[in-house]
This record gives C-alpha cells, structure tokens and sequence, in this order.
C-alpha cells in the first residue's frame, strides 16, 4: 500500500566481472614436456637385455617410440590451437632432445647412444608429429590415433625378437704416407706403448665416449703371436695375429673376454663383440715408396639391427675416422726421432 512516500528506485542488478583465466606458466611448453614423458616411460617399458622381448634396441623401439613422441606433442598442443605444418616438424624435435636428455640425467642411457642416435629419433619424431596433425585437421578420432601410436609399438616389440636378426657386414680402408722406412713403421705397430691422448687426436669416437687407446703390443704366446690392447677405462682385449709378413702385412681377429669391458666403459648397446656390433678382423699392409712407406689400414666390422642402415653408415663415419687418427698417430710416433 502506497502512502506516498517517494521510494528510491531500485538498483540495477551489479555484473561482477568474470575471474580471468589462469594460465599455466609456459603454456606452449607443456606439449614438448608430455611428448618428452610419453617417450621416457616407453623407455623404461623398453628396458629388457639385449635380444629379448621389449629390448631397446629393437626396431619397434627405435622406429616408433619417436614417432609417438612426436604424436603426443602435437596432440596436446592442437587441444591448445591449431598449429601449423612447420610447428609438426619442429615441436617433435624439441621433444625428442628433451626425452634423451632425460634418459642421460636418470642414467638410463648412456651418452654414445645418445649422440648416435638423436638424428634418426628426430626424424621419425617429425613424422609422427606430421600424422598426427594431419589427423587434427582432417579427422574426428585424434584420440584413438594417439592410443594406436602407444599401442604399437608394445605388440610389435613382443614378437620382434622371435623374427631372424639381419646381419651386415662392412668394411672401411684408409691410406697414408709415412716419411720413414717400413722397419721402422713396422717397429712402431708392434710397439706401442704409453700412448698420450694428445698424440690421438680429437676423433669423433673419442669425443663421444669411448675409451682411448693406452697400449697396443705384439707378444708371443703358446697359441701364436697376440696383441695386447688396453683402452681407458680398464678396457682390454686380444688381437691373434693370422697374418705375419714382417715390414709388410700384419693381419688379426679380435677376442673379447667376459671383463674385456667393465660397467659403464661402453653403452650395453655398442659393446663391441656384442649382439648389436662386433670387429671381425683388421689388417695393416706396409708398401715402400719413394721416400718412405705407404700404410694402409683395413676394418671390417658386423652389425646387427633393424636399422642396419642406419646403423652401419653410423659405423663408416666412427670407424673410417678413427682409422684415419690411428694412421697419424703411427706416422708421428715412425716419423719421430728415435729415443
């Protein structure tokens, strides 16, 4: 009932303005970390000896594990926003170093498989980054993809092993001029002792991890002429001499002994004699020249993955490097005057 006393109009309704949205902090970083952390615990799935099921050298591993990397990162960032071609290529790169970079700090992995096999990881990374954002663009199931990228690789590395394992052999031959006579080279390769880093150089396998070489002598024994090599690391093996030419042709097969590597001189996956890798036979061959003597050093070597090519072009690089520091160490160590 109205008795008219004035009323104060009423208040329109106050909008309380809506609480902004909270941001993770580097939002476009967490892709990169989930594709990282979906590789890692494949790894860890993948942990199994050599020639095992679930081993991680397996092709299903090497091949897909990557490509599920790559999957993952671009997966996450499409819920995000739409990428971009060049983003699927990339992104999966990013992730893939972070993914071996984490291996290396649990000690999963060692740092010579890391290096070795980055380029094929972020390759296979792209392309699965690449899949996977197609799919984003041009399909309703990115979900189920993703789960069959995960998937994958699981059943594949549980039947893997029971298939033959391929085999390629190699060789690599390098040459080199010795301003010396061939006694004195041939002195030289049967005796070298208290090798100094500095007289190797910086070849590639060195920088990467593997033991240098400490001493390499020939020694007479009941079952013939044997080298006796000691590395770094307390790693040593024998060379059994099958050919003896003095001052012309030395020729031998490696022997590699249970303790021949201690833990953690070589990664379990490149020890040589392994089920992966293995020297067969190296040779040198003293030709007179001119003015001194031609050396030329041969060796051949298996690999056993199913990456071999890969692999072995991996193998080329390494070892027709190292071959090449060793010719110059011998040419230093012939050329020097004599104690």
């Amino acid at each position: 009932m109205n008795d008219g006393t004035p009323r104060p109009a009423p208040r329109a309704p106050r909008h309380v303005a809506a609480a902004p949205a909270v941001e993770l902090p580097f939002p476009w970083f967490l892709p990169l970390l989930g594709g990282a952390a979906a590789a890692l615990v494949m790894r860890l799935v993948f942990s199994a000896s050599p020639g095992q099921r679930f081993s991680a050298m397996l092709g299903s591993f090497i091949y897909l594990t990557p490509v599920l990397c790559g999957a993952v990162t671009v997966y996450l960032a499409e819920r995000r926003r739409r990428g971009s071609f060049w983003y699927y290529l990339w992104a999966p790169w990013c992730a893939v170093a972070l993914f071996v970079g984490g291996t290396l700090v649990v000690y999963i992995e060692g740092l010579i498989c890391a290096i070795v096999i980055v380029p094929l990881f972020g390759v296979m990374g792209s392309l699965g980054g690449l899949l996977m954002g197609v799919v984003c663009r041009v399909t309703d199931w990115p979900r189920p993809t993703l789960y069959g990228f995960a998937v994958l690789p699981l059943v594949l590395g549980a039947i893997e092993p029971s298939l033959p394992a391929p085999h390629q052999f190699s060789s690599t031959t390098r040459t080199l001029f010795i301003a010396a006579p061939a006694e004195r080279v041939w002195q030289a390769l049967n005796d070298a002792r208290d090798i100094r880093p500095a007289e190797l150089g910086e070849a590639w396998a060195y920088r990467i991890g593997v033991p240098m070489p400490m001493e390499g002598r020939t020694e007479e024994s009941a079952e013939g002429r044997v080298r006796k090599v000691r590395w770094q690391k307390n790693v040593h093996f024998d060379e059994l001499i099958t050919e003896w030419e003095p001052s012309r042709r030395l020729q031998w097969h490696y022997r590699f002994a249970p303790d021949s590597f201690p833990a953690g001189a070589l990664d379990d996956h490149v020890v040589i004699g392994g089920h992966y890798f293995d020297l067969r036979d190296s040779a040198y061959t003293l030709t007179p020249r001119d003015g001194g003597t031609e050396l030329r050093i041969d060796v051949s070597w298996r690999v056993s993955t199913r990456f071999n090519w890969y692999a072995d072009r991996v193998a080329q690089f390494l070892l027709g490097d190292f071959s090449e520091h060793i010719l110059r160490f011998y040419k230093a160590r012939s050329e020097a005057p004599a104690a």
